[in-house]
């Protein structure tokens, strides 16, 4: 008999998280199979029992073959992928060999943000007044008619890449000019969305179909940029706020055509109430997944799978704690020099996880998006008042050191060691 394989395509700046989907793969008794343009660099996966296959995975011909191929050896399960760029291929790959999975059209629209902006719009959903520029010309002009500050992204991408808060006319040429001028890589004709910055709190939706399985608070590091500083689940809410909360998520899947599967909505608590920032047709990115299963006892990812194998997830709450992640960025680009405190944080009450994502002595060249991130430390607790006080006491037990890479010592008057949201300088606590 053949065995049962599950499919992933692509791996990327989700690797992580398709780590897990590995895991819970075996522990279904999957063989995990990821389909790579380029396998090279993915040494650990042989190591893990993973089978990586070279493909072109941007051409979905070039996919439907190599599964083709594949099924000759195992009986195919399920086709996914953490990476929002290859979830609608997926889909359509699932569909293609009569397979469960999302609606690949319905994904397709809700990847690009103008799209998604005019349908959520359109359905009466709350969200940023904006307006779609294809030169510096409608940058200009839909920023003056909007007001400062306004959010430039880029239409289609994640991970806050190309994400700028613009709050002056100085702050706004100088990124049109980085979106335009060569240094942000497109993958289309390039789209801009100019949007009003909606102010105020910042939380994330996990949705599994049709319900709402968790509600989290976040926090960014200094803007301009949306670096995400902190992230605690379940957010503190009054019921209203829940109930709010909840009817804006739902609402965003009625009108983008989602609902099977895993859905994130970002949304920001502003004067008006709640206004949607973002909805992403997929789980949202390591740890997200992690801290919903600490607080709330879900897997999200097993129960994503199990979806693709055509059975019924099961969502119910197995325990009630709070959650949450720091993650420990840089505030200057430089070499770092040494980091260290990793194990006092690890071995702190209360704290499941210290992973570093770089080594002393590698060149640390800030982007501004989620790949900032140098290191993450993650606690549990009964309660969220207790949850932050033992995440702080063991990231303060880490300390690190970054030497710029100019011969010439920088002065530090950019950085407020007042503000939680920036190193120190020296021991550079976060």
């Amino acid at each position: 008999m053949r065995k049962r394989a599950l499919i992933l395509i692509e791996g990327g700046s989700n690797m992580p998280l398709h780590v897990q989907y590995v895991r819970a793969a075996k522990r279904l008794d999957l063989q995990p199979i990821i389909l790579l343009s380029d396998p090279d660099g993915y040494d650990f996966l042989a190591a893990k029992g993973i089978e990586a296959v070279r493909v072109d995975t941007e051409n979905l011909d070039a996919l439907i073959r190599e599964c083709s191929r594949l099924k000759a050896a195992y009986a195919i399960a399920g086709i996914t992928s953490a990476v929002e760029l290859f979830y609608a291929t997926a889909g359509k790959i699932s569909r293609y060999f009569d397979l469960p999975g999302p609606n690949p059209e319905s994904v397709e629209r809700c990847c690009n943000k103008c799209i998604q902006r005019q349908l959520l719009a359109e359905a009466g959903v709350p969200v940023p007044a904006y307006r779609v520029a294809t030169n510096a010309t409608d940058v200009a002009s839909s920023a003056a008619a909007i007001g400062l500050p306004v959010v430039v992204k880029p239409a289609v991408g994640s991970g806050s890449t190309g994400v700028r808060l613009c709050r002056s006319l100085d702050e706004l040429a100088e990124h049109t000019t980085y979106l335009l001028g060569g240094k942000h890589l497109w993958r289309s004709t390039p789209r801009i969305l100019v949007e009003e910055f909606a102010q105020g709190r910042h939380f994330c939706i996990d949705l599994m179909g049709g319900e709402v399985i968790g509600i989290s608070v976040l926090e960014f590091c200094r803007p301009p940029h949306f670096v995400y500083r902190e992230a605690t689940c379940p957010a503190v809410l009054t019921d209203d706020e829940h109930r709010r909360i909840t009817d804006v998520s739902l609402s965003c899947l009625q009108a983008l055509g989602l609902g099977w599967g895993p859905t994130n909505v970002e949304l920001r608590w502003t004067k008006r109430g709640p206004v949607v920032i973002e909805i992403n047709p997929r789980l949202t990115g390591s740890p997200g997944p992690e801290l919903l299963q600490l607080a709330y006892g879900v897997d999200l990812v097993t129960e994503h799978i199990k979806l693709l194998l055509g059975a019924k997830s099961s969502l119910a709450r197995t325990q009630s704690k709070a959650a949450a992640v720091r993650f420990l960025v840089p505030y200057r680009d430089g070499t770092l020099d040494w980091i260290n405190g990793l194990n006092l944080a690890a071995a702190s009450p209360g704290v499941t996880e210290v992973k570093l994502f770089v080594e002393p002595k590698m060149p640390i060249v800030r982007k501004g998006n989620c790949l900032d991130c140098i290191a993450r430390v993650i606690a549990v607790s009964p309660s969220f008042s207790q949850t932050k006080f033992l995440l702080q006491r063991a990231v303060d037990l880490i300390n690190w050191s970054i030497t710029p890479f100019s011969s010439i010592v920088e002065q530090e008057d950019s950085v407020n060691p007042s503000d939680p949201s920036t190193n120190v300088s020296g021991s550079t606590k976060r």
